[in-house]
């Protein structure tokens, strides 16, 4: 029995072919038979997809937006530009609203303060000059009254910019232009003739708006501008705006 499995074993055993080694393990399959290789070829192509996918993309924007810093700078330029129009804008509404007043005539030096405001911390001298009589009544002056030595008419002028809110014609005061100006200021211009202006009008600086004429209230002063300012509705010395001649 012991001769019979022994020839079986030997029958059953495959014999190598002479000249022919026997077939030894791969060093691919050796190296892949680690623990630690299936981890770091996993992470390795991980790392390799996610480079050409950041390639790719960077890529694919490129090509989408080729003139992107190009229109970033042009829109960059243009909202410098509107910042700029709209820097100009502001400046001119600064400018408008900070007009400094001008005299309301066109030749001041030909032209005299012949009445003044009535400004209440003042003299008792200064008081009385500043005291406008109608009849028997004794009124202050609410503005400054302003004339030629040789009672000649002279040409009215605005003193700011701005709307004409007011015109009319008042039995004592004679014909009124009343103009309106930012900052709450308002300009009144009275004992007029030839007004040229009429209500609603814009008005620029040095306009002329009408003539000095007489009024029935300063008929002792003959052609005259009775000439006021206001500010926030209570009248203000016109003299304390009026530039130095």
């Amino acid at each position: 029995m012991n001769e019979n499995n022994k020839k079986s074993i030997q029958e059953e055993t495959p014999k190598a072919t002479q000249g022919v080694p026997a077939a030894q393990p791969s060093s691919w399959r050796k190296a892949m038979s680690k623990r630690w290789v299936f981890p770091a070829v996993y992470i390795a192509a991980a790392g390799i997809i996610l480079t050409l996918v950041w390639v790719y993309q960077g890529t694919g924007d490129k090509a989408l937006n080729p003139d992107s810093p190009k229109e970033t700078v042009e829109t960059g330029a243009a909202s410098n530009e509107g910042a700029v129009t709209g820097g100009d804008q502001e400046s001119v509404e600064v400018v408008a609203k900070s007009e400094n007043f001008v005299w309301p005539v066109a030749s001041p030096s030909e032209i005299s303060v012949v009445k003044p405001f009535y400004d209440n911390e003042a003299s008792s001298e200064e008081h009385e000059a500043a005291m406008v009589q109608y009849n028997d009544t004794f009124i202050p002056n609410t503005g400054v009254d302003l004339a030629r030595g040789d009672n000649k008419s002279f040409e009215v002028k605005a003193a700011l910019s701005g709307k004409v809110t007011r015109v009319e014609q008042n039995p004592l005061t004679g014909q009124v232009v009343e103009i309106t100006h930012g900052d709450n200021l308002k300009t009144v211009y009275q004992s007029l003739a030839d007004v040229k202006v009429k209500q609603d009008d814009e008005v620029k600086q040095g306009d002329a708006i009408a003539s000095a004429g007489v009024s029935e209230l300063g008929k002792n002063l003959g052609n005259h501008l009775h000439f006021e300012v206001y500010e926030d509705g209570q009248p203000v010395n016109p003299q304390g705006y009026l530039p130095e001649k």
